[in-house]
Protein backbone atom coordinates (compact mmCIF):
# COMPACT_ATOMS: atom_id res chain seq x y z
CA UNK A 1 0.00 0.00 0.00
CA UNK A 2 2.67 2.33 0.85
CA UNK A 3 4.00 2.38 -3.21
CA UNK A 4 0.83 4.62 -3.69
CA UNK A 5 1.32 7.33 -0.77
CA UNK A 6 3.62 9.20 -4.03
CA UNK A 7 0.31 8.73 -6.71
CA UNK A 8 -1.82 9.99 -3.58
CA UNK A 9 0.27 13.36 -3.13
CA UNK A 10 0.12 13.54 -6.92
CA UNK A 11 -3.28 13.48 -7.72
CA UNK A 12 -4.57 15.43 -4.56
CA UNK A 13 -2.36 18.84 -6.36
CA UNK A 14 -3.89 17.62 -9.87
CA UNK A 15 -7.39 17.82 -8.50
CA UNK A 16 -6.96 20.82 -6.39
CA UNK A 17 -5.45 22.56 -9.86
CA UNK A 18 -8.23 21.06 -12.00
CA UNK A 19 -11.28 21.64 -10.01
CA UNK A 20 -10.21 25.63 -9.66
CA UNK A 21 -10.82 26.33 -13.39
CA UNK A 22 -14.62 25.14 -12.74
CA UNK A 23 -15.38 25.71 -9.43
CA UNK A 24 -15.49 29.20 -9.54
CA UNK A 25 -18.27 28.72 -12.25
CA UNK A 26 -21.51 28.52 -9.61
CA UNK A 27 -20.14 30.97 -7.44
CA UNK A 28 -20.29 33.77 -10.09
CA UNK A 29 -23.60 35.51 -8.88
CA UNK A 30 -22.63 35.20 -5.62
CA UNK A 31 -19.10 36.61 -6.06
CA UNK A 32 -20.59 39.27 -8.15
CA UNK A 33 -23.53 40.41 -5.38
CA UNK A 34 -20.54 40.34 -2.38
CA UNK A 35 -18.31 42.29 -4.42
CA UNK A 36 -20.25 44.35 -6.51
CA UNK A 37 -18.17 43.06 -9.84
CA UNK A 38 -18.77 43.84 -13.20
CA UNK A 39 -19.72 41.12 -15.91
CA UNK A 40 -15.90 42.43 -17.37
CA UNK A 41 -14.40 41.09 -13.75
CA UNK A 42 -16.31 37.95 -13.65
CA UNK A 43 -14.83 36.71 -16.81
CA UNK A 44 -11.29 37.84 -15.81
CA UNK A 45 -12.11 36.15 -12.76
CA UNK A 46 -12.57 32.78 -15.14
CA UNK A 47 -9.71 33.48 -17.58
CA UNK A 48 -6.62 34.96 -15.45
CA UNK A 49 -6.56 31.37 -13.99
CA UNK A 50 -6.74 29.41 -17.46
CA UNK A 51 -4.42 32.07 -19.14
CA UNK A 52 -1.97 31.72 -16.49
CA UNK A 53 -1.96 28.10 -16.78
CA UNK A 54 -1.97 28.37 -20.56
CA UNK A 55 0.70 30.75 -21.02
CA UNK A 56 3.28 28.84 -18.08
CA UNK A 57 2.98 25.51 -18.58
CA UNK A 58 5.57 24.77 -20.96
CA UNK A 59 7.91 27.13 -19.03
CA UNK A 60 7.38 25.21 -16.21
CA UNK A 61 8.25 22.19 -17.41
CA UNK A 62 11.44 23.56 -18.18
CA UNK A 63 12.18 24.73 -14.87
CA UNK A 64 10.85 21.17 -13.44
CA UNK A 65 14.12 20.10 -15.67
CA UNK A 66 16.52 21.91 -14.24
CA UNK A 67 15.79 22.00 -11.09
CA UNK A 68 13.51 18.70 -10.44
CA UNK A 69 9.96 18.07 -10.96
CA UNK A 70 9.68 17.71 -6.83
CA UNK A 71 10.70 20.86 -6.22
CA UNK A 72 9.35 22.67 -8.26
CA UNK A 73 5.60 20.65 -8.05
CA UNK A 74 5.78 21.94 -3.78
CA UNK A 75 6.90 25.39 -4.85
CA UNK A 76 3.57 25.42 -7.00
CA UNK A 77 1.90 23.80 -3.83
CA UNK A 78 3.30 26.43 -1.85
CA UNK A 79 2.13 29.69 -4.07
CA UNK A 80 -1.00 27.92 -4.98
CA UNK A 81 -2.22 27.35 -1.06
CA UNK A 82 -0.72 31.21 -0.34
CA UNK A 83 -2.54 33.02 -3.10
CA UNK A 84 -5.81 30.76 -2.89
CA UNK A 85 -6.06 32.26 0.98
CA UNK A 86 -5.66 35.72 -0.64
CA UNK A 87 -8.51 34.47 -2.95
CA UNK A 88 -10.76 33.80 -0.12
CA UNK A 89 -9.51 37.17 1.60
CA UNK A 90 -10.23 39.37 -1.69
CA UNK A 91 -11.94 42.64 -0.37
CA UNK A 92 -12.69 43.31 -3.93
CA UNK A 93 -12.75 42.16 -7.67
CA UNK A 94 -9.36 43.42 -8.61
CA UNK A 95 -7.56 41.38 -5.68
CA UNK A 96 -9.32 38.72 -6.67
CA UNK A 97 -8.24 38.44 -10.44
CA UNK A 98 -5.04 39.29 -9.20
CA UNK A 99 -4.66 36.28 -6.65
CA UNK A 100 -6.25 33.70 -9.51
CA UNK A 101 -3.55 34.54 -11.55
CA UNK A 102 -1.09 33.92 -8.86
CA UNK A 103 -3.37 30.66 -8.17
CA UNK A 104 -2.85 30.13 -11.96
CA UNK A 105 1.09 30.32 -12.11
CA UNK A 106 0.64 27.87 -8.65
CA UNK A 107 -1.43 25.53 -10.79
CA UNK A 108 0.96 25.60 -14.02
CA UNK A 109 4.09 24.34 -11.75
CA UNK A 110 1.93 21.95 -10.44
CA UNK A 111 0.33 20.39 -13.52
CA UNK A 112 3.66 20.44 -15.49
CA UNK A 113 5.48 17.97 -13.00
CA UNK A 114 2.46 15.78 -12.07
CA UNK A 115 3.23 13.49 -14.74
CA UNK A 116 7.16 14.02 -14.78
CA UNK A 117 6.86 12.32 -10.89
CA UNK A 118 4.70 9.26 -11.48
CA UNK A 119 7.35 9.06 -14.69
CA UNK A 120 9.84 8.62 -12.42
CA UNK A 121 8.07 6.86 -9.76
CA UNK A 122 6.39 3.82 -10.86
CA UNK A 123 7.47 1.45 -13.40
CA UNK A 124 5.97 -1.45 -15.59
CA UNK A 125 2.32 -2.40 -14.91
CA UNK A 126 2.37 -0.05 -11.67
CA UNK A 127 2.92 3.11 -14.24
CA UNK A 128 -0.12 2.06 -16.16
CA UNK A 129 -2.37 1.91 -13.22
CA UNK A 130 -0.75 5.28 -11.82
CA UNK A 131 -1.68 7.09 -15.25
CA UNK A 132 -5.24 5.80 -15.43
CA UNK A 133 -5.74 6.86 -11.67
CA UNK A 134 -4.35 10.18 -12.82
CA UNK A 135 -6.62 10.37 -15.70
CA UNK A 136 -9.55 9.28 -13.54
CA UNK A 137 -8.58 12.66 -11.41
CA UNK A 138 -8.31 14.71 -13.84
CA UNK A 139 -11.92 14.27 -15.67
CA UNK A 140 -13.20 14.12 -11.90
CA UNK A 141 -12.20 17.41 -11.19
CA UNK A 142 -13.46 18.88 -14.50
CA UNK A 143 -16.93 17.61 -14.47
CA UNK A 144 -16.70 17.85 -10.61
CA UNK A 145 -15.87 21.54 -10.17
CA UNK A 146 -19.43 23.07 -10.62
CA UNK A 147 -20.92 20.75 -8.18
CA UNK A 148 -18.35 21.18 -5.53
CA UNK A 149 -18.38 25.05 -6.10
CA UNK A 150 -22.68 24.99 -5.64
CA UNK A 151 -21.88 22.94 -2.81
CA UNK A 152 -19.85 25.29 -0.70
CA UNK A 153 -21.17 28.62 -2.16
CA UNK A 154 -24.89 27.36 -0.81
CA UNK A 155 -23.75 26.14 2.56
CA UNK A 156 -20.59 27.83 3.43
CA UNK A 157 -19.83 31.17 1.42
CA UNK A 158 -18.48 31.50 -2.38
CA UNK A 159 -14.95 32.20 -0.07
CA UNK A 160 -15.01 28.81 0.65
CA UNK A 161 -14.18 27.12 -2.54
CA UNK A 162 -10.59 29.19 -2.71
CA UNK A 163 -10.11 28.65 1.38
CA UNK A 164 -10.63 24.32 1.37
CA UNK A 165 -7.97 24.71 -0.61
CA UNK A 166 -5.28 24.99 2.33
CA UNK A 167 -6.13 22.09 4.06
CA UNK A 168 -5.54 19.54 0.53
CA UNK A 169 -1.94 21.73 -0.09
CA UNK A 170 -0.80 21.30 3.28
CA UNK A 171 -1.47 17.47 3.28
CA UNK A 172 -0.06 17.33 -0.31
CA UNK A 173 3.13 19.08 0.61
CA UNK A 174 3.57 16.76 3.34
CA UNK A 175 2.84 13.53 1.71
CA UNK A 176 5.41 14.86 -1.26
CA UNK A 177 8.15 15.97 1.12
CA UNK A 178 7.89 12.24 2.49
CA UNK A 179 6.71 10.25 -0.17
CA UNK A 180 7.87 11.18 -3.53
CA UNK A 181 11.75 10.88 -4.30
CA UNK A 182 13.20 13.84 -7.03
CA UNK A 183 13.14 12.81 -10.40
CA UNK A 184 16.24 12.51 -12.54
CA UNK A 185 17.21 16.07 -13.30
CA UNK A 186 18.28 16.07 -17.06
CA UNK A 187 20.18 19.75 -17.44
CA UNK A 188 21.95 21.89 -19.70
CA UNK A 189 18.69 22.62 -21.52
CA UNK A 190 18.31 26.59 -20.82
CA UNK A 191 15.29 28.50 -20.15
CA UNK A 192 13.08 29.98 -23.30
CA UNK A 193 12.24 33.39 -20.88
CA UNK A 194 12.09 35.57 -24.46
CA UNK A 195 9.63 32.81 -25.65
CA UNK A 196 7.43 32.47 -22.12
CA UNK A 197 7.05 36.71 -22.25
CA UNK A 198 6.15 36.84 -25.83
CA UNK A 199 3.84 33.77 -25.89
CA UNK A 200 2.41 35.24 -22.59
CA UNK A 201 1.98 38.70 -24.24
CA UNK A 202 0.53 37.15 -27.35
CA UNK A 203 -2.47 35.28 -24.79
CA UNK A 204 -2.88 38.08 -22.83
CA UNK A 205 -3.53 40.83 -24.83
CA UNK A 206 -5.69 39.27 -27.03
CA UNK A 207 -7.81 38.11 -24.29
CA UNK A 208 -7.66 41.56 -22.50
CA UNK A 209 -9.10 43.10 -26.21
CA UNK A 210 -11.61 40.48 -26.75
CA UNK A 211 -12.94 41.30 -23.26
CA UNK A 212 -12.82 45.16 -23.48
CA UNK A 213 -14.47 45.03 -27.40
CA UNK A 214 -17.30 43.34 -25.34
CA UNK A 215 -17.98 46.70 -23.65
CA UNK A 216 -16.26 49.36 -25.82
CA UNK A 217 -17.13 47.54 -28.94
CA UNK A 218 -13.90 46.30 -32.04
CA UNK A 219 -13.56 49.46 -33.31
CA UNK A 220 -12.51 51.19 -29.69
CA UNK A 221 -9.11 52.09 -29.47
CA UNK A 222 -8.36 50.05 -26.92
CA UNK A 223 -9.48 46.61 -28.10
CA UNK A 224 -7.50 48.02 -31.18
CA UNK A 225 -4.15 48.63 -29.40
CA UNK A 226 -4.53 45.31 -27.42
CA UNK A 227 -5.06 43.24 -31.01
CA UNK A 228 -1.90 44.59 -32.14
CA UNK A 229 0.00 44.20 -29.34
CA UNK A 230 -0.82 40.51 -29.62
CA UNK A 231 0.24 40.31 -33.08
CA UNK A 232 3.23 41.87 -32.27
CA UNK A 233 3.72 39.74 -29.73
CA UNK A 234 2.99 36.58 -31.90
CA UNK A 235 5.50 37.21 -34.71
CA UNK A 236 8.08 37.86 -32.10
CA UNK A 237 7.09 34.58 -30.24
CA UNK A 238 7.74 33.06 -33.74
CA UNK A 239 11.03 34.61 -34.40
CA UNK A 240 12.52 33.87 -31.09
CA UNK A 241 11.23 30.17 -31.27
CA UNK A 242 13.19 29.42 -34.88
CA UNK A 243 16.17 30.80 -33.54
CA UNK A 244 16.77 29.98 -30.05
CA UNK A 245 18.89 26.37 -29.36
CA UNK A 246 16.01 25.50 -26.50
CA UNK A 247 12.82 26.25 -27.87
CA UNK A 248 9.85 26.60 -25.15
CA UNK A 249 7.55 24.98 -28.32
CA UNK A 250 9.64 23.53 -31.64
CA UNK A 251 7.52 25.08 -34.65
CA UNK A 252 9.05 21.92 -36.85
CA UNK A 253 5.85 20.32 -34.78
CA UNK A 254 3.35 22.03 -36.63
CA UNK A 255 4.13 20.77 -40.14
CA UNK A 256 2.50 17.80 -38.85
CA UNK A 257 -1.22 18.38 -40.07
CA UNK A 258 -2.29 15.41 -37.31
CA UNK A 259 -0.74 17.64 -34.51
CA UNK A 260 -2.30 20.63 -35.66
CA UNK A 261 -5.86 18.63 -36.13
CA UNK A 262 -5.23 17.92 -32.57
CA UNK A 263 -4.44 21.05 -31.21
CA UNK A 264 -7.02 23.09 -32.96
CA UNK A 265 -9.17 20.26 -31.52
CA UNK A 266 -8.58 20.40 -27.72
CA UNK A 267 -8.53 24.19 -28.19
CA UNK A 268 -12.06 24.18 -29.79
CA UNK A 269 -13.16 21.20 -27.47
CA UNK A 270 -12.74 23.32 -24.22
CA UNK A 271 -14.48 26.47 -26.02
CA UNK A 272 -17.15 24.60 -27.33
CA UNK A 273 -17.99 21.84 -24.31
CA UNK A 274 -16.96 23.97 -21.33
CA UNK A 275 -16.52 28.11 -21.59
CA UNK A 276 -20.75 28.15 -22.16
CA UNK A 277 -20.99 26.99 -18.88
CA UNK A 278 -20.68 29.96 -17.04
CA UNK A 279 -23.08 31.56 -18.82
CA UNK A 280 -25.29 28.67 -18.38
CA UNK A 281 -25.00 29.19 -14.48
CA UNK A 282 -25.34 32.86 -14.23
CA UNK A 283 -29.21 32.01 -16.27
CA UNK A 284 -29.65 29.44 -13.51
CA UNK A 285 -29.49 31.44 -10.85
CA UNK A 286 -30.03 34.75 -12.07
CA UNK A 287 -33.27 34.55 -14.32
CA UNK A 288 -34.22 31.06 -13.12
CA UNK A 289 -33.73 32.04 -9.14
CA UNK A 290 -31.79 28.50 -8.40
CA UNK A 291 -29.33 28.22 -5.34
CA UNK A 292 -25.63 27.74 -6.18
CA UNK A 293 -26.64 23.42 -5.40
CA UNK A 294 -29.57 23.54 -7.61
CA UNK A 295 -27.20 25.35 -10.18
CA UNK A 296 -24.39 22.98 -9.34
CA UNK A 297 -26.69 19.88 -9.92
CA UNK A 298 -27.99 21.25 -13.09
CA UNK A 299 -24.83 20.73 -14.76
CA UNK A 300 -24.80 17.19 -13.73
CA UNK A 301 -26.08 15.27 -16.80
CA UNK A 302 -22.63 16.47 -18.79
CA UNK A 303 -20.94 15.32 -15.58
CA UNK A 304 -22.31 12.39 -15.31
CA UNK A 305 -22.81 11.37 -19.08
CA UNK A 306 -18.60 12.56 -19.59
CA UNK A 307 -17.69 10.06 -16.72
CA UNK A 308 -19.81 7.26 -17.11
CA UNK A 309 -18.74 7.17 -21.71
CA UNK A 310 -14.89 7.99 -20.45
CA UNK A 311 -14.71 4.77 -18.79
CA UNK A 312 -16.43 2.87 -21.18
CA UNK A 313 -14.22 3.77 -24.03
CA UNK A 314 -11.29 3.10 -22.11
CA UNK A 315 -11.98 -0.25 -22.38
CA UNK A 316 -14.07 -0.54 -25.70
CA UNK A 317 -12.57 1.77 -27.61
CA UNK A 318 -8.82 1.21 -27.14
CA UNK A 319 -8.53 -0.49 -30.75
CA UNK A 320 -10.30 2.33 -32.71
CA UNK A 321 -8.31 5.18 -34.83
CA UNK A 322 -8.07 8.40 -32.40
CA UNK A 323 -9.11 10.25 -35.63
CA UNK A 324 -12.69 8.82 -34.76
CA UNK A 325 -13.07 9.08 -30.95
CA UNK A 326 -11.68 12.43 -31.45
CA UNK A 327 -13.60 13.63 -34.23
CA UNK A 328 -16.87 11.82 -33.52
CA UNK A 329 -16.57 13.07 -29.93
CA UNK A 330 -16.29 16.86 -31.24
CA UNK A 331 -19.67 16.43 -33.61
CA UNK A 332 -21.32 15.10 -30.85
CA UNK A 333 -20.17 18.02 -28.29
CA UNK A 334 -21.08 20.33 -31.18
CA UNK A 335 -24.53 18.89 -31.13
CA UNK A 336 -24.96 18.67 -27.69
CA UNK A 337 -24.30 22.62 -28.02
CA UNK A 338 -26.79 22.96 -30.48
CA UNK A 339 -29.40 21.21 -28.41
CA UNK A 340 -29.61 23.32 -25.49
CA UNK A 341 -30.44 26.27 -27.84
CA UNK A 342 -33.80 25.98 -27.44
CA UNK A 343 -34.37 28.05 -24.57
CA UNK A 344 -37.50 31.24 -24.49
CA UNK A 345 -38.56 33.56 -21.15
CA UNK A 346 -40.68 30.23 -20.14
CA UNK A 347 -37.83 27.44 -19.86
CA UNK A 348 -37.29 25.66 -16.91
CA UNK A 349 -33.26 23.78 -16.45
CA UNK A 350 -34.21 20.25 -17.45
CA UNK A 351 -34.58 22.36 -21.09
CA UNK A 352 -30.80 21.88 -21.18
CA UNK A 353 -30.51 18.20 -20.29
CA UNK A 354 -30.04 16.49 -23.61
CA UNK A 355 -28.30 18.79 -24.90
CA UNK A 356 -25.90 18.33 -21.88
CA UNK A 357 -26.23 14.63 -22.60
CA UNK A 358 -25.35 14.29 -25.78
CA UNK A 359 -22.15 17.30 -25.01
CA UNK A 360 -21.16 14.92 -22.28
CA UNK A 361 -21.19 12.01 -24.16
CA UNK A 362 -18.56 14.00 -26.73
CA UNK A 363 -16.27 14.89 -24.13
CA UNK A 364 -16.15 11.52 -22.93
CA UNK A 365 -15.50 9.74 -26.07
CA UNK A 366 -12.69 12.59 -27.23
CA UNK A 367 -11.01 13.90 -23.93
CA UNK A 368 -9.34 10.45 -22.96
CA UNK A 369 -7.33 10.03 -26.18
CA UNK A 370 -6.57 13.65 -27.02
CA UNK A 371 -2.92 13.58 -24.94
CA UNK A 372 -1.75 10.12 -26.26
CA UNK A 373 -2.87 11.70 -30.20
CA UNK A 374 -0.88 14.49 -29.59
CA UNK A 375 1.91 12.19 -28.33
CA UNK A 376 1.98 9.94 -31.01
CA UNK A 377 1.60 12.75 -33.85
CA UNK A 378 4.87 13.76 -32.23
CA UNK A 379 8.65 12.37 -32.61
CA UNK A 380 9.09 10.26 -29.88
CA UNK A 381 11.70 13.08 -28.08
CA UNK A 382 9.02 15.62 -28.65
CA UNK A 383 6.70 13.72 -27.12
CA UNK A 384 6.37 15.60 -23.28
CA UNK A 385 6.84 18.61 -25.37
CA UNK A 386 3.42 17.67 -27.84
CA UNK A 387 1.43 17.06 -24.53
CA UNK A 388 2.57 20.39 -23.11
CA UNK A 389 1.21 22.52 -26.01
CA UNK A 390 -1.86 20.22 -26.47
CA UNK A 391 -2.95 21.27 -22.23
CA UNK A 392 -1.57 24.81 -23.11
CA UNK A 393 -4.17 24.59 -26.02
CA UNK A 394 -6.34 23.66 -24.05
CA UNK A 395 -6.59 26.19 -21.76
CA UNK A 396 -5.96 29.18 -24.03
CA UNK A 397 -9.45 27.51 -25.69
CA UNK A 398 -11.22 27.99 -22.39
CA UNK A 399 -10.11 31.29 -21.78
CA UNK A 400 -11.08 32.57 -25.38
CA UNK A 401 -13.85 30.88 -25.24
CA UNK A 402 -14.74 32.72 -22.35
CA UNK A 403 -14.13 35.97 -23.63
CA UNK A 404 -15.41 35.57 -27.32
CA UNK A 405 -18.81 33.79 -26.00
CA UNK A 406 -19.33 36.93 -23.26
CA UNK A 407 -19.34 39.37 -26.45
CA UNK A 408 -21.97 36.76 -27.83
CA UNK A 409 -24.17 36.69 -25.03
CA UNK A 410 -24.03 40.22 -23.70
CA UNK A 411 -24.30 41.10 -27.45
CA UNK A 412 -27.20 39.78 -27.93
CA UNK A 413 -28.93 40.55 -24.35
CA UNK A 414 -28.29 44.17 -25.72
CA UNK A 415 -30.11 43.51 -29.03
CA UNK A 416 -32.92 42.07 -27.35
CA UNK A 417 -33.36 44.99 -25.06
CA UNK A 418 -33.22 47.48 -27.21
CA UNK A 419 -36.45 49.66 -27.61
CA UNK A 420 -37.52 47.90 -24.25
CA UNK A 421 -35.34 49.71 -21.46
CA UNK A 422 -33.83 53.28 -21.36
CA UNK A 423 -30.71 52.11 -21.64
CA UNK A 424 -30.49 49.19 -23.03
CA UNK A 425 -26.13 48.56 -22.82
CA UNK A 426 -25.75 49.17 -18.63
CA UNK A 427 -28.91 46.79 -18.52
CA UNK A 428 -27.34 43.90 -20.71
CA UNK A 429 -24.20 44.54 -18.51
CA UNK A 430 -26.10 43.97 -15.25
CA UNK A 431 -28.20 40.82 -16.92
CA UNK A 432 -25.30 39.36 -18.05
CA UNK A 433 -23.69 38.99 -14.58
CA UNK A 434 -27.13 37.90 -13.56
CA UNK A 435 -27.39 40.78 -11.75
CA UNK A 436 -31.07 42.52 -13.29
CA UNK A 437 -34.55 42.46 -12.28
CA UNK A 438 -36.12 39.42 -13.28
CA UNK A 439 -38.77 40.88 -15.83
CA UNK A 440 -40.27 39.02 -18.87
CA UNK A 441 -38.38 41.09 -20.76
CA UNK A 442 -34.81 40.37 -19.19
CA UNK A 443 -36.41 36.61 -18.65
CA UNK A 444 -36.65 36.64 -22.79
CA UNK A 445 -33.49 38.29 -23.15
CA UNK A 446 -30.90 36.35 -21.40
CA UNK A 447 -32.72 33.39 -22.49
CA UNK A 448 -31.98 34.40 -26.34
CA UNK A 449 -28.45 35.74 -25.40
CA UNK A 450 -27.74 32.05 -23.93
CA UNK A 451 -29.17 30.60 -27.64
CA UNK A 452 -26.90 32.42 -29.44
CA UNK A 453 -23.90 31.25 -26.91
CA UNK A 454 -24.59 27.61 -27.65
CA UNK A 455 -25.18 28.29 -31.19
CA UNK A 456 -21.95 29.86 -31.46
CA UNK A 457 -20.34 26.86 -29.01
CA UNK A 458 -22.21 24.24 -31.49
CA UNK A 459 -20.28 25.79 -34.40
CA UNK A 460 -17.12 26.05 -32.88
CA UNK A 461 -17.55 21.83 -32.08
CA UNK A 462 -18.75 20.70 -35.68
CA UNK A 463 -15.84 22.70 -36.87
CA UNK A 464 -13.63 21.07 -34.52
CA UNK A 465 -14.76 17.76 -35.21
CA UNK A 466 -14.44 18.40 -38.69
CA UNK A 467 -11.06 19.48 -38.91
CA UNK A 468 -10.08 16.46 -36.91
CA UNK A 469 -11.75 14.35 -39.37
CA UNK A 470 -9.98 15.75 -42.16
CA UNK A 471 -6.22 16.15 -41.21
CA UNK A 472 -5.85 13.65 -38.70
CA UNK A 473 -4.15 10.82 -40.01
CA UNK A 474 -2.89 7.72 -38.40
CA UNK A 475 0.87 6.88 -38.27
CA UNK A 476 0.90 4.19 -35.78
CA UNK A 477 -1.07 2.26 -33.37
CA UNK A 478 -1.74 4.77 -30.61
CA UNK A 479 -1.26 4.33 -26.95
CA UNK A 480 -3.43 4.93 -24.05
CA UNK A 481 -0.72 5.99 -21.74
CA UNK A 482 1.44 8.52 -22.70
CA UNK A 483 5.85 7.21 -23.51
CA UNK A 484 8.26 7.82 -20.81
CA UNK A 485 10.97 10.22 -22.28
CA UNK A 486 13.11 13.13 -20.96
CA UNK A 487 10.37 15.90 -21.51
CA UNK A 488 7.52 14.34 -19.71
CA UNK A 489 7.85 17.16 -17.30
CA UNK A 490 5.85 19.17 -19.90
CA UNK A 491 2.82 16.70 -20.37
Amino acid sequence: MRKWWPLVAVCLGAFMLLVDVTIVTVALPAMAKSLDASFTALQWVLDIYALALAALLLGAGSLADLFGARKVYVAGLVLFAVSSLACGLAPNATTLIAARGAQGVGGAAMFTTTLALLNSTYQGRDRGVAFGVWGAVNGLAAAGGPILGGLLTQHVNWRSIFLVNLPVTVIAIALTLAVVGESRRTGGARIDLAGMVSFTTCAGTLTYGLIRAGDDGFTATMPLTMFGLAAVALIVFVVVEKRTRDPLLDLGLFRNRSFVAVLIGGALLMASAFACLAFTSLWLQGVLGLGPVRAGAALIPLAGASFVVSAVAGRFLHGVSPRLTIGIGLLLIGAGSGLQAVLDAGSSSTAIIPGLIVGGVGVGTSIPVLSAAAMSAAPPQRGGMAGGALNTFRQLGYALGVAVLGIVFRGRIEHVLTGHVANPHAMAGAASGGQAPRLPIIRAAVASGLNEVYAVSAGLGIAAGIIVLALFRTRRRTAVQPAPDREKATA
